[in-house]
């Protein structure tokens, strides 16, 4: 299962996204802080962090439950995970480690987690409902789900402008995939996403729009982490010969979202909370 997402996040997307760990965590972090919100963790709570890349969403959700409580971040990415092993590490808290698992298949202990949470983690399974199943069964009685996704690529300015931007300048573009494929925008669509939740059997389902200014980085740095990741780093990533190209068009549309905070565009995304029954 999940093969082809195993290959691709161990191979350039995982390295890229460790090396931009702490401009990326300074974007999506007040999003993230939002599920967590929603999710409520309590001290001495057990949780799942799925999809936990370099770490960041561990920690603080380790903060949050406090000594008694412990934490598991899983993902698919070794780079990644080496990530937030070494920043565990630095923090020195003895309550979160990280596993190398895929959310879909991972024999998790029965019951054994209060909430489980994802940031932006949850997009990317070959079959959502058996991974959702999963999840659940991992989930002790009456346990939470909490987490943020992305809804559709057009009302989400922070990650389209730069393509937009970029687009007269690069050779034609194939026809979108398919919008329900494992990537970023899988559950754009909140009705599939209900759907995929119930058949997992999970119960008290809500998915609710919220929309939030990001960024945080300066100009230079948001218009390098734009042609690295995204729909335009994609492009990029198989035609790097044509970066040299789309980069004063990129500055140009990023320099008119600059603000005394770093560069600032709007997100659009989908805060989502149910239960084990």
């Amino acid at each position: 299962a999940n093969a082809d997402q195993i290959a691709y996040w161990n191979n350039s997307a995982g390295a890229t996204w460790a090396a931009l760990q702490d401009r990326l965590d300074r974007q999506i972090e007040p999003l993230g802080q939002r599920a967590m919100d929603a999710g409520a963790p309590k001290a001495g709570e057990q949780v799942l962090d799925i999809g936990c890349g370099c770490g960041q969403t561990s920690l603080e959700l380790a903060q949050r439950v406090g000594p008694t409580g412990q934490v598991l971040g899983v993902d698919i990415s070794e780079p990644m995970l080496e990530v937030a092993r070494r920043r565990g590490g630095e923090a020195g808290m003895a309550n979160v480690s990280f596993l190398a698992a895929d959310a879909q298949t991972q024999a998790f202990p029965p019951g054994g987690f209060d909430l489980a949470f994802s940031r932006f983690g949850v997009m990317f399974f070959d079959d959502p409902t058996a991974a959702f199943r999963n999840i659940a069964a991992a989930l002790r009685p009456e346990g939470r789900l909490a987490f943020v996704c992305w809804r559709p690529l057009a009302e989400n300015p922070w990650m389209g402008a730069p393509m937009q931007a970029a687009l007269s300048l690069l050779p034609p573009m194939p026809p979108p995939a398919d919008p329900t494929a494992p990537g970023p925008f899988a559950f754009a669509d909140p009705e599939r996403l209900r759907g995929i939740l119930a058949a997992a059997g999970l119960v008290d389902i809500d998915i609710a729009p919220h929309d939030q200014m990001i960024g945080g980085n300066d100009l230079d740095e948001t218009v390098a982490m734009s042609l690295r990741v995204g729909p335009l780093g994609a492009v990029l990533r198989e035609n790097p010969e044509l970066k040299d190209g789309v980069v004063g068009a990129i500055r140009e549309a990023l320099a008119r979202h600059v603000t005394p905070q770093g560069v600032m565009l709007a997100s659009a995304t989908w805060i989502v909370t149910a239960k084990r029954p």
